[in-house]
Formats: C-alpha cells, sequence, structure tokens
C-alpha cells in the first residue's frame, strides 16, 4: 500500500546529506571517507526502487492523483494496515537496498585498492 514510502524517505534524507557532503568536501575527503564517494549509488538504488514500487501502487489503484493520495488512508482500519506494512516491508526493503549497497561499497573500495596484476613480456603479445 505505502512501503515505498520508507525507502523514499531514505533516499530524500541520503540525497541531502551527499549534497551537504559535496558542498564541504573536495575530492580528497571523499577518498578519505568512502562511502561519501558511493554515496551516489545508493541514492539511485533507492530512488529507482521507490519509483517503480509507486508505480506499481498506481497501477493498482493502492495511489491515487486525488485526496488522500493514498486509498487505505481513507479508513482507519485500513490505515493501520498500510502503517503495519511500511513498518515492517517498506523497513525491510529499505535495510536490505542499504545493506546491498555497503557490501558494494566495500568490494569495490577493496578492488580499488588492490594491486593491478602485474603482465608478463609474454603476456603482451
Amino acid at each position: 500500500m505505502a512501503c515505498f514510502l520508507v525507502p523514499a524517505a531514505e533516499a530524500i534524507v541520503t540525497t541531502a546529506v551527499k549534497k551537504a557532503a559535496g558542498e564541504k568536501a573536495s575530492k580528497e575527503s571523499f577518498e578519505e571517507h568512502p562511502f561519501l564517494s558511493r554515496l551516489g549509488w545508493l541514492n539511485n538504488m533507492l530512488w529507482g526502487g521507490s519509483v517503480l514500487l509507486a508505480f506499481e501502487h498506481i497501477w493498482h489503484g493502492e495511489v491515487t492523483p486525488w485526496f488522500p493520495f493514498l486509498t487505505a488512508a481513507a479508513d482507519p482500519a485500513s490505515a493501520a494496515q498500510m502503517l503495519n506494512e511500511m513498518a515492517v516491508s517498506g523497513t525491510a526493503m529499505a535495510v536490505l537496498v542499504t545493506a546491498v549497497w555497503a557490501g558494494m561499497a566495500i568490494a569495490a573500495n577493496a578492488i580499488a585498492k588492490s594491486p593491478a596484476p602485474e603482465v608478463s613480456a609474454g603476456d603482451r603479445a
């Protein structure tokens, strides 16, 4: 119903953090903080997933262009179910996306710091 709002809220926060860090920091400080340099990846993952989920909810008629926008918000019983879905599914999605991003950032940093393999004269031909 509204599970996409939780990753969208995280995307808003990470976008603000990236903008604030980008204005205050130079390229050297990004190298000191490797997660900040990869924050764009997290933003893209969160915004992309939120947009796709919002489209899916619009497609199924759960989100409408008129007030209250979320069809579940019109009924108190449905609103409670919607808030539960946001707390359980939305939070789980946001945490999973963030964990995948952290793994990607750690792997990318490890690859970037690893020495380049030496190529012997026989391999160059």
